[in-house]
């Protein structure tokens, strides 16, 4: 009897490679780090697909209407309390109207986009290739994929009026301090942002106060209003407290 061979899925932008062993290399990993003379050779077409990526999510999304991003851990169980939570956050701003953006993952991004759709609400995935198998979830009704996690980062940004940030890693820590840059940086003005799970981030926001801001690093007034909560009527508190006075974006901005 044949041996069963576990092939690893690997999608691509709009590409999808079943191969054995090892995973394919990323388009973000050979831009990053590539030899020089490759990358001489090969960065000025990269720069055509890099351009492809930013049209296609353009087009994509640029009817979108208000939007909230959800971020939060790939790696949350469905029986974890954050899942559930994050389902019921979906489901309450797609009923307040909004598209519910996430990375189109498992865990918090499952939870919120299967609340939304659930809900009768537009479900949006921003997917990225990456080395091992992820793809975007069966409860996403508008799919993005992005080879450049630039581009993709663009779209959250661009797309979306506020972020709602569940319990996460790396990723998640890198979509929070991405926006709280552009606040403090002033490039965004009205972009609310609320952490999800007081006992989980409070320890990130005392440091930040009693260490970061003590030393001068940032000033006080940017970490004030970055409010944790517990609760799905908090977060609404926070992300629309004039329902009914929402503003889309500009597809033309």
């Amino acid at each position: 009897m044949a041996k069963h061979r576990r092939y690893r899925t690997q999608e691509q932008g709009a590409v999808i490679r079943r191969t054995l062993g090892q995973a394919v290399e990323t388009s973000d990993q050979r831009l990053l780090e590539g030899p020089a003379q490759q990358r001489a050779q090969h960065d000025p077409w990269r720069i055509l697909r890099i351009q492809s990526e930013f049209v296609e999510g353009f087009g994509a999304l640029r009817e979108l209407g208000p939007a909230i991003s959800v971020f939060g851990s790939a790696r949350l169980p469905r029986r974890s309390p954050h899942y559930q939570l994050a389902e019921q956050i979906g489901a309450r701003l797609a009923r307040a109207g909004y598209a519910v953006v996430t990375g189109g993952g498992p865990g918090a991004m499952e939870a919120a986009n299967r609340g939304a759709r659930n809900a009768g609400g537009v479900s949006v995935g921003l997917g990225i290739e990456l080395p091992f198998e992820q793809s975007i979830n069966k409860y996403v009704t508008l799919g993005v994929r992005f080879r450049y996690f630039f581009a993709r980062k663009t779209m959250f940004l661009k797309y979306s009026q506020g972020f709602v940030v569940m319990p996460g890693g790396f990723g998640t820590l890198d979509e929070l301090f991405e926006a709280l840059v552009l606040i403090q940086t002033g490039k965004v003005t009205r972009f609310p942002v609320v952490l999800v799970g007081r006992d989980y981030w409070r320890g990130l926001v005392d440091w930040l106060g009693q260490t970061v801001a003590a030393e001068g690093c940032v000033a006080s007034a940017d970490i004030a209003d970055l409010p944790m909560v517990d609760t799905v009527d908090e977060v609404m508190a926070v992300i629309d407290p004039a329902p009914g006075r929402r503003v889309g974006t500009d597809p033309e901005a």
